[in-house]
């Protein structure tokens, strides 16, 4: 795991531009605040960056492949696999060896935790669970639930085509993470953890196999 703030000076944020393909830099020209536009560069050049030392490579030699929800991979014949994701000011980046891995970091924001959002995304199930809960645990335990199932459609490519009321995954407090029903696929096969990312964040990482330990980094 490696954590990076987005909020980088000029000169960084070059370097990180100079690796990147044209097709990379298309995606971070549409955003319309230049703010994004300078977020999306630098996570995606440490991507690069952090990649490309596993690989031993250069990071603007490196080729990306997507699946068929936008998921990008190295060609096959590589072993190494990564996930990024990013919100506010920071970027995890999860990478592992011949196991599918998702990660994803939100910044938690209370007004988002809500009973509605909750009856449209999460399902029965834990519906029920954040509804038991006290007030005062419930947006703690929404950004538990939302982290852990994004982890989840990112490891296994789909992203937001797979319906997140399909899977139950752990959210009460003091309960460990985990992913406890999915449909056509056996819950039992997923290690499933939370990450410290800091004061105002939630954090998650899914991998296909079991994980004796995760080595975490921080950068800038």
């Amino acid at each position: 795991m490696w954590r990076i703030a987005l909020d980088q000076d000029d000169e960084t944020l070059q370097r990180f531009r100079n690796t990147l393909e044209v097709g990379e830099l298309n995606r971070a020209g549409r955003f319309h605040f230049e703010q994004h536009r300078r977020h999306f560069i630098v996570a995606r050049g440490f991507l690069r960056s952090v990649v490309a030392q596993y690989l031993g490579s250069q990071p603007e030699a490196l080729r990306f492949e997507y699946g068929a929800y936008g998921k990008p991979a190295l060609a096959p014949g590589h072993t190494l696999r990564f996930n990024l994701s990013h919100s506010n000011a920071v970027a995890l980046l999860a990478v592992a060896l011949d196991a599918a891995i998702g990660v994803d970091v939100e910044h938690i924001g209370a007004d988002f935790a809500t009973e509605d959002i909750a009856r449209r995304y999460f399902s029965r199930a834990e519906v029920e669970v954040f509804n038991s809960l006290q007030p005062e645990e419930r947006v703690a335990a929404f950004f538990r639930c939302w982290t852990r199932k994004e982890a989840y459609i990112k490891a296994i490519g789909k992203g937001f085509s797979q319906a997140l009321d399909a899977f139950d995954v752990t959210l009460a407090p003091g309960t460990a993470p985990a992913l406890l029903r999915a449909e056509e696929d056996d819950a039992s096969r997923w290690f499933l953890t939370d990450v410290e990312v800091g004061e105002g964040y939630a954090g998650a990482l899914m991998v296909e196999r079991p994980v004796a330990e995760v080595r975490f980094f921080r950068s800038w």
